[in-house]
């Protein structure tokens, strides 16, 4: 292997990315699309929550219906795409994606209406599109790390997702600048939101029909068809053991971090309300949220391939944990932070390394499961962790704005540092955990 190989190259991820296969090639594509529409959005939607009324319980309701979408889309969606072929069914799900960001965009407009007696406030279609446009989302990631599986050597899998990882989450950098330039243009945040949202409208679109009219699977479908929840408990029960200690580390940090996820923009653009002079403008805390995030994910998208060589030399298991660290302490240095704009880019790069263990982290996902069997494995080990992550935002939004028992006097009010110093304290138990117990994938140790 030559030297230039062996070096960690920032380009080589999107070489390796161009030279898949035309079908793999328009999906990914596809999927960067939505990716920018989601980026541009979906870390706004809590301040955007914020502003039509909603209380902080709400919002993490909000984060809660998130995590139940991610549990259980994928299988139903799995198996609506083995009935009707795949082409159908991601012209399906990226409509259904564009109708959501279209509800997005309409709620201020729906006003505070009652049916049968029951209030119904603006905020409501937000839980209504979200529904909609997380379809996209419900194909392919098992798919994903089945093709990748097959499609590279043991001992380069982190290389290998690091490829597909780094094109897809340049939207990620890409959609908060999107997002920032809009808002910056707009004073009012409520419309600068709302031509956010006609963009994504527009990008969702232009996708579902470029990937319907450019997709020409050979066959209908990906791997064996959906047999059932008896299929669903297999698949659990033959999870490889290697994996037991990773699955209940990963849950306890995601677990942490999930209860105040959707607070961080509002812990910048309100609690902290933090604005970047640059002298002749100035950025107002919901246009700087926008160019923190851009930050976070070029430090992401820089460091990914460097510490999937790096898994090369060390193991999964040292750059894994390294990724758990960042994510278990981020919120804790987050809510504690001075009203410096200079400090809370650096926290937001730092909170970009916990991408660096990304690739290695799937790597140590399918690197145990056998031939022809990584994406069922993927599926499986996500449903699990998904599930039990579940609840994490609405116990985060309960403890960090307050709630009170119904039919009692009894009431709780609320402490933002109680709910992000309880988060980090969760992320460092799965942590530590997984520096005790985790084992290494053969083919790096």
């Amino acid at each position: 292997m030559s030297e230039k190989t062996d070096s960690p190259d920032l380009l080589d991820p999107f070489r390796q990315f161009f030279s898949f296969e035309q079908d793999v090639l328009v999906l990914s594509i596809s999927m960067f699309a939505f990716s920018l529409g989601f980026q541009m959005t979906s870390r706004y939607i809590p301040e955007y929550l914020n502003v039509l009324g909603a209380t902080a319980l709400v919002i993490g309701l909000f984060g809660t219906v998130q995590n139940i979408i991610g549990a259980v889309y994928p299988y139903p969606g799995g198996a609506l795409s083995d009935r009707i072929g795949s082409r159908y069914s991601l012209t399906l799900f990226g409509l259904l994606s564009s109708l959501g960001f279209f509800f997005w965009l309409v709620a201020p407009a729906m006003g505070t209406v009652s049916v049968a007696g029951v209030t119904i406030e603006p905020w409501f279609w937000i839980f209504v599109g979200l529904f909609l446009a997380q379809a996209w989302k419900s194909f392919g990631l098992g798919a994903t790390y089945a093709i990748v599986k097959q499609s590279v050597p043991p001992s380069k899998l982190a290389r290998g997702f690091a490829s597909t990882e780094v094109f897809r989450r340049t939207a990620f950098l890409i959609g908060p600048l999107i997002a920032a330039f809009v808002l910056y243009l707009f004073v009012d945040f409520t419309v600068g939101f709302q031509v956010i949202l006609a963009i994504a409208v527009v990008f969702g679109v232009i996708a579902t029909l470029a990937q319907h009219v450019l997709y020409e699977p050979e066959d209908t479908t990906i791997g064996k068809s959906f047999e059932g929840f008896d299929e669903i408990r297999q698949d659990l029960k033959q999870l490889p053991p290697e994996l037991r200690p990773l699955l209940v580390a990963d849950t306890l940090v995601r677990f942490g971090n999930g209860m105040v996820y959707v607070f961080f923009v509002i812990v910048v653009v309100d609690f902290l309300g933090v604005a970047l002079d640059l002298g002749a403008v100035t950025l107002e805390p919901a246009v700087f949220f926008g160019v923190l995030l851009a930050v976070e994910m070029l430090v992401a998208l820089v460091s990914m391939p460097v510490a999937a060589k790096l898994a090369e030399s060390v193991g999964l298991k040292p750059v894994v944990a390294f990724g758990f660290s960042v994510y278990a302490l981020f919120p804790v240095l987050l809510i504690s932070a001075p009203e410096s704009a200079g400090i809370i880019l650096l926290l937001f790069a730092y909170s970009g390394l916990r991408f660096a263990g990304l690739p290695a982290h799937k790597a140590l996902i399918v690197g145990p499961a056998e031939r022809d069997t990584g994406g069922r494995v993927a599926g499986s080990y996500y449903l699990l962790r998904n599930t039990i992550v579940i609840p994490s935002a609405a116990l985060g939004g309960a403890i960090y704005g307050g709630f009170s028992i119904p039919l009692t006097d009894l009431s709780y009010a609320g402490s933002e540092p109680a709910a992000f110093g309880i988060a980090t304290a969760i992320g460092l138990v799965g942590t530590i955990y997984f520096l005790l117990f985790g084992r290494e994938f053969e083919a790096y140790a």
